[in-house]
Formats: C-alpha cells, sequence, structure tokens
C-alpha cells in the first residue's frame, strides 16, 4: 500500500505533512520511505526525506532535479533536460518493492505540468495510488480545495481526505469555519488538522492511511 501526497498549492504544507507521515509510520514499526519525484529550485525537500527514510539516496528519493524555480515543465525547457514520466514511474516501482509503504510527495498543486502533455495529476493516475490532500488553512481553501477534490475525482482517484495544515498561529474566521465546512461540501473527512509548528502526526490516522489496524484494535 502506498499514497499519493498532493496539495491545493505550492505552499500548502505537502512536505511537513509527508515527513510527519513517514516519520509516524516508521516509530510505528512499518517500514515507510518518501518520494519526491520531481524537485525545482533545490533538494531541500528531496533531502529532509530521505534523511528519515531510513538508508536511502537522494537520487533514489528524488530522482528529478531542476536548479530552475519554477514549475517542472518550464524548468525543463529552460535547462533543455525534458522529463520522461517513466523514470518517475520506474522510480516509485523500486521503492515499493522494497518497502512496505511509499509516501509519494507531488509538486505544487494537482495539475502542474511535468511536460506539454503530462501533469502531476497524470502521474498519480499512472501509480494508481489513493491520493490524500494537503490544503493550507487560509482563506480561499474552499475554492482550491474544492477545485482540487473535483479533479482528483475526474481522474478516476480516490481521495482518503484532508489534511488542513494551519501555516499561522492566529485564528481567522476563514480558518476557524473551514474544517465543518469542507467536509460538508466534498463530502469527505478532514482526517487531522495539524497546527503551525506541529511535529507529530497522530498515529491512528497514520495507521488508517496505511490500513494497518491499531495496536488495541
Amino acid at each position: 500500500m502506498s499514497l499519493f501526497i498532493t496539495g491545493t498549492d505550492t505552499g500548502s504544507g505537502k512536505t511537513h505533512v509527508t515527513s510527519l507521515l513517514v516519520e509516524s509510520l516508521r516509530t510505528l514499526g512499518i517500514d515507510a520511505v518518501g518520494y519526491k519525484p520531481v524537485s525545482c529550485g533545490d533538494r531541500d525537500d528531496g533531502e529532509l526525506l530521505a534523511s528519515i527514510s531510513g538508508n536511502l539516496s537522494i537520487d533514489e528519493v528524488n530522482p528529478v532535479f531542476f536548479r530552475t524555480p519554477v514549475a517542472p515543465y518550464v524548468a525543463s525547457l529552460l535547462e533543455s533536460k525534458p522529463i520522461d514520466p517513466a523514470i518517475l514511474i520506474e522510480g516509485y516501482r523500486k521503492l515499493a518493492a522494497n518497502h512496505d509503504f511509499v509516501c509519494v510527495e507531488g509538486v505544487g498543486g494537482w495539475e502542474v505540468p511535468l511536460t506539454a502533455n503530462y501533469r502531476i495529476s497524470d502521474l498519480a493516475r499512472d501509480l494508481d495510488l489513493p491520493v490524500l490532500l494537503v490544503a493550507a488553512n487560509k482563506l480561499g481553501a474552499l475554492s482550491h480545495t474544492l477545485i482540487t477534490t473535483d479533479a482528483i475525482r475526474a481522474k478516476g482517484l480516490h481521495c482518503e481526505g484532508i489534511i488542513l495544515n494551519q501555516l499561522v498561529d492566529e485564528l481567522d474566521t476563514a480558518m476557524i469555519t473551514n474544517k465543518g465546512v469542507l467536509e460538508d461540501l466534498t463530502g469527505l473527512p478532514i482526517l487531522d488538522h495539524i497546527i503551525h509548528g506541529q511535529d507529530f502526526f497522530d498515529p491512528e490516522i497514520a495507521l488508517s492511511l496505511a490500513k494497518q489496524p491499531a495496536a488495541n484494535s
């Protein structure tokens, strides 16, 4: 079993949630690893995931890297290095063959282009994984989340639920009401609300995403 983790936008907190989930599962004795197929600008996300995934190298965790901090397709044009989706798929398959659980972190939002005719959503479809959506809890989250959940369903994929990620300390009215409204509008569970600065992932939620029974069940 593995999971594809996407976000409502760049900066929604995908890497933070992915790393917390990997660490939580490993603490519970599940051989979970992170996978960041494409990075642009730096490899900080991939290096973080590699550091918490046992003995994996940065190239195993992040097979495609561009130095230009733009969308992958644009970076590939600027650096004259086209992306071959088969490399991204093969990288996942190697990890999945050797580990219990792979947390695949997308790039930016759901429809970020990797090539002229292939988006991050196409990669999720080709990997055929359930999706976890990370939504930045702020004004605008309703629209961004609805657009993304509709697009996930249109791709024929199952969304396990939504993680609301709190980017700042103070709550405004939108942040307070987003949880209940999103559950009503999307029909999906808000699995967790990650508080700003939180450095742990609820073990029972982690186990449910990994389709593993809780210790006391």
